[in-house]
């Protein structure tokens, strides 16, 4: 396979990953549906293309050369199986969740009730799940893809939607760094598209902005959550007045 093959797989794998369609592209690149069908099915992609399609999907050239090469060996998703064992336990989820973070073995005994023991048990049980390889000293090695995501409806964000979700928004979101907005309008569906597109490069940044706080100490470091949601949505009380 050439290497503007591998680079068009790989735009290909992260786009469905992603959930978006050649119709996102389309509007995010002001081109027609068919026509960026064309340019994916003749691999006729000049590089400031190129270099659109990885804006949109959150990654530089040179990310996307290097996921090429390396794509096949990272861990996108884990099995609902695996998702569940998580779950299944709130200290192994706990510490599945640090590891993601880049919490070392100290940080995590430092800032919870766990003991070594408890910790290197639970690291074991992800380096099984190969989300971590645990090296020697306990050390740990994140064995994800920059973009790896839970399931799209399994066990982590059922999780969250029953757990997390209601305690997440119980806050009043007026402290210092926090935010909270809500916007109601009516969209064409090429606009939705537009808009979706620029929801997915909002989270590519956040995972940039997460990357380059690792450099500094954990104690400023803060865990931080963004919640993006769209939809077509009409209040309820509004629906029962409908003709």
């Amino acid at each position: 396979m050439s290497e503007i093959s591998q680079l068009i797989v790989t735009l290909k794998r992260q786009l469905k990953q992603q959930g978006m369609t050649y119709r996102d592209v389309a509007a995010a690149l002001g081109l027609s549906e068919p026509s960026v069908k064309r340019l994916f099915a003749s691999e006729q992609f000049t590089l400031d293309r190129v270099i659109e399609v990885c804006n949109l999907l959150g990654f530089t050239l040179a990310e996307l050369a290097q996921e090429a090469q390396q794509g096949q060996r990272r861990l996108r998703t884990l099995s609902a199986e695996q998702e569940g064992e998580l779950v299944s336990d709130a200290k192994l989820l706990l510490v599945a969740v640090c590891a993601l973070n880049h919490w070392s073995l100290a940080d995590m005994l430092a800032v919870y009730r766990l003991t070594e023991a408890e910790c290197v048990q639970h690291l074991l049980r992800l380096d099984r799940l190969r989300l971590i390889t645990l090296l020697p000293g306990n050390r740990i090695r994140l064995n994800v893809a920059r973009d790896f995501d839970w399931l799209a409806d399994g066990p982590i964000r059922r999780y969250f939607r029953e757990q997390g979700m209601h305690e997440f928004l119980d806050g009043g979101f007026d402290q210092q760094g926090e935010s909270l907005d809500f916007a109601h309008g009516m969209l064409t569906e090429s606009a939705q598209a537009k808009l979706r597109a620029e929801l997915r490069q909002l989270r590519a940044r956040f995972a940039q902005l997460h990357e380059e706080s690792l450099a500094a100490p954990l104690a400023q470091r803060r865990g931080s959550g963004l919640l993006l949601a769209l939809r077509e949505w009409e209040p309820a009380a509004f629906g029962a007045l409908r003709r």
